[in-house]
């Protein structure tokens, strides 16, 4: 873009400190987390699950150590412990030894938990793709955006 064109101006100081655009950021922050989660619980309820179980089983579609499933789901591995239980004693999902490592336990979907997986998927189209809209510039621009906020 030409050095005098407007949209190419860079954020001068009194637009960093606008509280109002600071407010709607922030908002739209909260409403996409809303959205997720709204849709996510949604999802879940008609398979009687948690949006965390149904988390956890969506994390179990590939063989997953137990650790791993604890980090994605930002959880303590015990009450991951608790969510795989209920997803086995449901049939969804099943617990099995690393072929690598004997003390690691993988957590991997049954059939019944991948037909799951799919319905969770088919109705999640916003969580499962809450970029879809965003060019491959545009979500890398935005990932670093954000890493810039987090200090990463």
């Amino acid at each position: 873009m030409p050095a005098d064109d407007p949209t190419n101006e860079q954020p001068t100081g009194a637009d960093l400190t606008r509280p109002d655009l600071t407010r709607e950021v922030v908002a739209l922050f909260a409403a996409i987390h809303r959205r997720y989660a709204q849709e996510s619980e949604a999802a879940a309820a008609p398979h009687e699950l948690t949006p965390l179980q149904a988390k956890a089983l969506l994390a179990a579609e590939q063989p997953v150590a137990m650790r791993r499933i604890a980090e994605q789901l930002h959880a303590e591995p015990s009450n991951v412990t608790a969510i795989v239980d209920r997803l086995e004693s449901r049939g969804l999902a099943e617990r099995r030894p690393s072929p690598g490592d004997r003390r690691v336990k993988l957590v991997a979907a049954t059939e019944a938990g991948l037909r799951v997986i799919a319905d969770l998927r088919a109705r999640t189209p916003f969580a499962s793709q809450p970029l879809e809209r965003l060019s491959g510039a545009q979500r890398e621009e935005l990932r670093d955006l954000l890493r810039l906020l987090l200090g990463d």
